[in-house]
């Protein structure tokens, strides 16, 4: 991360040349207020990281503050200077621009790096080389090669300076082209100025392997620019979209485009199960995209590694797969867990291979019920016949998912019966294989899942025997100077063994706030209020358990405010708050609405929630996502819905608590959960989990078997292993470990 350091010994020696031994040029005073705009340039850049100190601050580590804060003022004073005194700029118009380029470099960095387009680390490297560009612009010397050299991030911020240099058209074509290798999803929706251009054509192809779905939508308007371009297309995939952008149901054939480009399946046959919108064949479809699944990730996998195009993104293989099988079989069952005939309940699933189910399963991570869970993995063993073999599963679908195959199991207490069906050795190579190879790919879905294993897992002999993996891929990842494998095997070790004994403090182990508490003061702002924002939704789940929501506060000890589009909750005893929008409807876009005006009407009372609670169904948290509050402390969701979800609530809040639970969440016990904290707020004690989860504990314990089993997938903060493996290794590299 600290790359940059590279460029500092060297770096602005040309201008310390032109300086002479850092002789200060006199200003003119006419040129003195542009002077003055760079320096309010400098002051608010110093700013952008949260407070004007003289000290520009972006990681955890002081030296590097120092040299960033370095090259914000002194050097970029130097490059005023040489603005001055340099002979290549005679002339007191041609100064003034280029201390107007000088501003404006400053404005587009500090900008980018607030939207995260920009790594401020990089800062150095982007004032050297926005300074040999000015040197070489000044000179009439071609600043081509130098775009071609730098990075995408930089060589963006140039151009948009330059944007008057004599090359400009050269220039804007090399960033596009940069922009496009790095943003190939982003190249239909910005090809527009440049479908004239060579490489236009080629960029089409580009988009036709990673966006197949986007360019299928922009192929159906033949007449515009991109259609145009893409219909004029000689290449075979492209062609092959075009022609399918005028079929029906076309999207229905994506998942198998890579399979009909090369003559392994034909689109007549597919047909057969699409229809034409009157005789679908769900099951038979389902059935095609899983036996495509396996095919596929047997391509990807070693020693083949050839990725099958639409496999992945929207409306992709797995994307249909997961549609498809919440849609057909999921919600049918989840919908019917009441129904205490399995017959019934299950009816939809019947026609299942224990292959469909195990996909089936992987694909609903985040909307399988408990229950419909257990019951699938049960009628997955079933089918097996009656001597199942795992293991003998695992191969005939290649072992794709089955990280998150095990995951799941052990969070639904499964996976000793899964792992009991095959021999011990093979158990013991799949668990190392479960634990291994956690640094090899760019995501951290894999690590959080066998973090989130580790915290369900009961039998101490499989505990024992991952955290020895764990163990054994540290110490490799330590011989091999390997600091991606270092921080999270090393973190993942400290968590485990955190988890098996009470006596180790994990915060204080791994560096980040304490998991276990939340001191009052943490949850006030700046008026010393305790303000909470509930996100509902306007299906039928959210209409019936709004009122009684709302019921839930006795007048006796809260004040009610209705308005038009939420509820105000205002402690008769504290200053404690709580808004929730009213769930209206949410086709029409009006739940959103609601979400919006409610945030824009606490920020016009400078109210900052601290907690939010999530009351839908899993598949409206990315809504409450989208609108979370930075200033989150506490967060109440139903279903997670997995590691993208928690990455993405953790971006936004990243030291928030977070209660979850394993399937979505329930009002007999979420209400109790709000009451209990209300009821801490209220009375101005220190938020201590562990004594929440043991008193909660006993009431749900004493409670009908559903509430009780309900209550048992509930998850502490303390307990969110994922969780917390996240904020530990975003600490981590933040700091400048990795």
């Amino acid at each position: 991360m600290i790359k940059y350091l590279l460029f500092i010994p060297g770096l602005f020696c040309s201008i310390c040349a032109a300086a002479q031994n850092d002789s200060i040029a006199k200003v003119p005073i006419d040129r003195q207020y542009f002077h003055d705009l760079v320096t309010k340039e400098q002051k608010l850049t110093d700013k952008a990281d949260g407070k004007q100190d003289g000290l520009l601050k972006v990681t955890g580590n002081d030296e590097v503050h120092l040299l960033l804060t370095d090259v914000l003022y002194r050097r970029i004073n130097r490059i005023k200077n040489w603005v001055e005194i340099t002979p290549d700029l005679p002339a007191k118009n041609e100064k003034v621009r280029y201390l107007r380029y000088i501003e404006n470099m400053l404005r587009w960095f500090r900008t980018d790096w607030k939207k995260h387009e920009f790594n401020p680390l990089d800062f150095p490297m982007l004032v050297e080389t926005f300074f040999q560009a000015l040197q070489y612009q000044a000179g009439k010397k071609s600043i081509v090669s130098l775009i071609e050299n730098t990075p995408y991030p930089a060589a963006k911020i140039i151009s948009e300076v330059l944007v008057d240099n004599p090359e400009i058209r050269q220039i804007n074509n090399i960033v596009y082209l940069k922009f496009c290798q790095l943003n190939p999803d982003k190249i239909l929706p910005t090809i527009r100025p440049f479908a004239n251009e060579p490489f236009a054509d080629s960029l089409i192809i580009l988009a036709s392997m990673k966006r197949p779905v986007q360019l299928y939508s922009y192929a159906q308007s033949k007449s515009s620019v991109e259609g145009k371009l893409i219909h004029r297309s000689q290449n075979q995939m492209v062609q092959t979209i075009a022609e399918l952008s005028q079929t029906p149901n076309a999207l229905f054939y994506f998942p198998f485009l890579d399979d009909i480009l090369y003559g392994r399946q034909k689109i007549e046959d597919i047909k057969k199960l699409v229809g034409n919108g009157d005789k679908y064949d769900s099951v038979g479809y389902y059935k095609l995209l899983v036996k495509t699944a396996i095919a596929y990730f047997k391509r990807i996998s070693p020693p083949l590694r050839d990725t099958p195009i639409a496999m992945f993104g929207a409306n992709g293989l797995y994307e249909t797969l997961k549609l498809r099988a919440n849609k057909h079989f999921i919600t049918p069952i989840n919908e019917l867990h009441d129904q205490s005939n399995l017959n019934v309940r299950m009816r939809a699933i019947d026609p299942l291979t224990p292959e469909d189910l195990y996909y089936m399963m992987v694909m609903g991570e985040s909307t399988l019920y408990t229950s419909s869970y257990k019951h699938s993995f049960n009628r997955m063993l079933q089918r097996m016949g009656s001597n199942p073999r795992t293991d003998s599963l695992l191969l005939k679908v290649n072992f794709d998912h089955f990280k998150k195959f095990i995951k799941m199991a052990a969070n639904y207490n499964k996976l000793d019966t899964f792992l009991k069906l095959m021999p011990a050795q093979n158990s013991e190579v799949l668990m190392k294989a479960f634990v291994a190879n956690l640094d090899k790919t760019e995501s951290l879905e894999d690590a959080v899942d066998v973090a989130d294993s580790y915290s369900s897992i009961t039998n101490k002999k499989l505990l024992n025997s991952i955290l020895t993996y764990v163990k054994e891929n540290e110490a490799n990842a330590i011989e091999d100077n390997n600091a991606r494998g270092t921080i999270i095997y090393g973190l993942l070790k400290v968590i485990f063994m955190a988890a098996d004994n009470n006596a180790i403090d994990l915060s204080k182990e791994i560096g980040i706030p304490s998991i276990y508490e939340v001191p009052l003061q943490a949850m006030k702002d700046e008026k010393g209020r305790i303000v909470q924002q509930v996100f509902f939704y306007g299906d039928e789940d959210g209409k019936a358990f709004f009122p009684p929501f709302v019921n839930s506060f006795s007048g006796k000890d809260w004040i009610k405010t209705d308005k038009k589009e939420w509820v105000e909750l205002k402690s008769r005893k504290a200053e404690v708050y709580v808004f929730a929008n009213k769930p209206l409807n949410y086709d029409a876009n009006l739940d959103d609405s609601a979400q919006v005006h409610l945030a824009k009407y606490l920020e016009s009372k400078d109210m900052s929630p601290t907690m939010a609670v999530h009351r839908g169904h899993s598949y409206w948290l990315p809504g409450t996502i989208k609108r979370l509050p930075e200033t989150a402390k506490i967060i109440v969701l139903g279903s997670c819905g997995g590691y993208q979800n928690l990455n993405s609530i953790l971006e936004i809040c990243p030291n928030a608590h977070i209660i979850s639970t394993k399937e979505i969440g329930k009002g007999d016990i979420n209400q109790p959960i709000l009451n209990y904290l209300n009821q801490v707020f209220t009375s101005g004690d220190t938020l201590v989990w562990k004594n929440m989860w043991s008193s909660l504990s006993k009431i749900f314990n004493r409670d009908n078997a559903e509430v009780k089993e309900s209550w048992e997938d509930y998850i502490p903060p303390y307990r969110n292993l994922g969780a917390i493996f996240l904020k530990a290794f975003y600490k981590k590299t933040e700091a400048g470990h990795l």
